[in-house]
């Protein structure tokens, strides 16, 4: 029962510290990881975005409708297939994103803090096989690349 109490510990304080730290953006700790990927392919479908992250749809729709409602995003119809949204960054958030990669360093920094390269490492590689372990006993399938990110 330790690992069970220590990821709910560090997963409920981590995103304490990520709230604080980007609540200067006008972003949250439920948010940075959508922003994030937006700014990096724009047009992305809105749909692909439940594969990535492992979030039930309903929570990436409301996601996407506070960024759009703070000027984070766009949203534009999918002229190949109208029933979904391409995302695009808006100005505010190319403005920003960098800032938010940087937050987002520091509080990876602050989780390994004192863990050496080979630990870090190494403790990558298992929490990703943890996730892929429940994942499959869920019947969640995600292609393989996905785990990297």
């Amino acid at each position: 029962m330790k690992i069970l109490k220590w990821l709910s510990v560090a997963d409920r304080f981590y995103k304490i510290y990520l709230d604080r730290q980007l609540a200067p953006y006008g972003i949250n700790s439920s948010q940075h990881m959508f922003l994030i990927k937006i700014c990096d392919s724009p047009g992305i479908l809105q749909d692909s975005l439940m594969d990535m992250f492992y979030v039930h749809p309903s929570n990436i729709v409301r996601t996407i409708a506070a960024l759009e409602k703070q000027g984070m995003i766009t949203r534009s119809t999918n002229h190949e297939d109208k029933r979904t949204w391409k995302l695009y960054p808006a100005d505010r958030a190319l403005a920003v994103i960098e800032e938010i990669r940087a937050v987002c360093k520091k509080t990876e920094d602050l989780l390994l803090q004192g863990i050496s390269e080979t630990d870090k490492d190494l403790f990558l590689e298992l929490l990703m096989k943890a996730g892929k372990n429940v994942t499959a006993e869920l019947h969640i399938e995600r292609r393989e690349d996905e785990f990297c990110d």
